[in-house]
């Protein structure tokens, strides 16, 4: 519970931070001296929840009871429902059937390049750590 809340909390702060850059952005670099209220808020919150899920979400790899395959199943089908729905809902992705496969295909990808950056580290680190206690 006490790494949920803190996974929470870090999600929230980094998902904020995010919002926050890309409104100043948005300020600084097209000129816009007046932002719409409803729509900086909506975005925002979209922002903030997409960071709070999608670091939350990793706590499926820490459960030793589940395959790596399952976890990474658990995780993928998660993130994808959450990210789709919030997308849809906020207006970040047209809803049309072009715009989600487009959408689709470059999450798959997203993912697949991040997951496997993630899985060649602990390896590596893993391999490390053999190495250390063959030492010993």
């Amino acid at each position: 519970m006490k790494t949920l809340l803190y996974r929470s909390f870090i999600g929230i702060f980094f998902g904020a931070f995010i919002a926050v850059i890309l409104t100043n952005s948005v300020v600084l670099f097209s000129g816009r001296e007046m932002l719409d209220g409803q729509l900086f808020l909506k975005n925002s919150l979209g922002s903030i929840f997409c960071g709070w899920f999608f670091t939350v979400t990793p706590l499926f790899f820490e459960n030793v009871n589940l395959r790596l395959s399952q976890q990474t199943a658990l995780h993928f089908f998660t993130v994808v429902i959450l990210y789709f729905i919030l997308a849809f809902g906020i207006g970040w992705v047209p809803f049309t059937v072009k715009s989600f496969l487009l959408t689709l295909g470059l999450f798959i990808v997203s993912y697949s390049v991040f997951w496997t950056s993630f899985y060649f580290y602990f390896k590596k680190q893993a391999e490390r750590l053999n190495a250390e206690l063959q030492g010993l």
